[in-house]
Parts: C-alpha cells; sequence; structure tokens
C-alpha cells in the first residue's frame, strides 16, 4: 500500500526574514491509487462504517487530531 502522509521540502531562501519551515507534511487521499472499484470490495460492517465513516476499509484514511490545518505536524517542521 502507498503511504498516505508525505513530507515535501522546499526551497528555503538565505534572504527569508521568516524562520524557514523545512519539512511540509500532506496527506494523500486513498482514492487516488485505486483506478477502478472492482467487484465484491470487502465491506464494513455497519457499525464499523459508521465509526470510520467509509463503506469500504481501503479507502479509510486516518485523521490525525496532531496536525493543524496548515497539514503541519506539532512540532512545525523543525
Amino acid at each position: 500500500m502507498y503511504p498516505q502522509t508525505r513530507n515535501w521540502f522546499p526551497y528555503v531562501s538565505p534572504y527569508d526574514p521568516c524562520p524557514p519551515i523545512r519539512v511540509k507534511t500532506y496527506s494523500v487521499p486513498p482514492q487516488l491509487f485505486i483506478t477502478f472499484q472492482p467487484p465484491d470490495m470487502p465491506q464494513n460492517s455497519p457499525a464499523e462504517a459508521l465509526r470510520t465513516g467509509v463503506l469500504w476499509p481501503s479507502l479509510y484514511s486516518p485523521y490525525d487530531p496532531r496536525m493543524d490545518h496548515l497539514g503541519r505536524g506539532g512540532s512545525h517542521g523543525t
């Protein structure tokens, strides 16, 4: 399976007056890796589907509450 969280290393200018964010983290949705819906794709039970928010387990993407709205982790890339 492909990782759903990836890192990006932006260019850091030596003349930037702000402190640099050297590593930025972003989430990739799992539906990008499924080219078509195969027949008889396994499904979650109704209770599990309500808990996770998806009917098909392969489309589940965990939510990390430690990530802020900009996609950075708790350390803010430092």
